[in-house]
């Protein structure tokens, strides 16, 4: 079974603050019949807990829980792939991938524009801010170069997955079917008007400062 390269380690440890850690979860039940709402339950500590925690936590501590939030989300992708590959194959797994890449993609950019405030149609200054805010973005190194108002190259330069697989000896894992339906999609949630072409992405060979490059541009209405 290949190995799409998931890595399961994980960042230092936290430690919460003294607040946090008197805490308790203890939650009544009321008499008459199960939990079916929150009016239904009078709780010691809120249900919305693991929300209101943050607020107490201090800007290095919320960007540890970030990059950690990214890593199991990462973890889960490789692990679904694997899970899929050892039942039906490589061929289907990549098939399955690229089917839920081509609407994660959209829902991701959705939320990232919901929450940066960006309208569609915002060219290729949105589309760059907006790549910035991928879960991606947390764990890869990635660079863009050739910027004009109609134009852009993206590089990942250092791949989680794919470093992941070299230090294993594995050759390079073949995502370029899945990129050209995430990142083609992605681009075209933020604006309709951008066409995506890959450069260069596995099973392609690369050169070593990159492992994957895509060419951003913005064609005419």
């Amino acid at each position: 079974m290949a190995d799409k390269g998931c890595s399961c380690e994980r960042f230092p440890a936290f430690r919460p603050s003294p607040a946090i850690e008197g805490m308790t979860r203890t939650l009544t039940i009321p008499e008459g019949g199960p939990m079916t709402n929150r009016t239904d339950l009078q709780t010691a500590v809120p249900l919305d807990e693991g929300v209101k925690l943050l607020q107490q936590l201090s800007k290095d501590e919320l960007i540890t829980i970030i990059i950690d939030d990214a890593k199991n989300w990462l973890a889960h992708d490789g692990l679904w792939f694997q899970a899929i590959e050892a039942t039906h194959g490589m061929e289907v797994a990549i098939e399955a991938d690229r089917a839920a890449w081509e609407k994660f993609t959209v829902i991701e950019a959705k939320r990232i524009m919901a929450r940066l405030g960006i309208e569609p149609g915002g060219g290729i200054p949105a589309l760059l801010e907006c790549l910035n805010h991928r879960l991606y973005a947390r764990l890869n190194l990635q660079q863009a170069l050739e910027v004009t108002a109609t134009r852009a190259v993206f590089r990942m330069v250092e791949c989680r997955v794919q470093a992941a697989r070299k230090r294993r000896g594995l050759d390079d894992f073949p995502c370029k079917s899945v990129g050209i339906v995430e990142y083609s999609e992605f681009a075209r949630t933020i604006d309709p008007r951008i066409h995506t072409r890959c450069l260069s992405c596995p099973p392609d060979a690369h050169p070593e400062e990159f492992w994957c490059a895509w060419e951003f541009s913005l064609q005419p209405d």
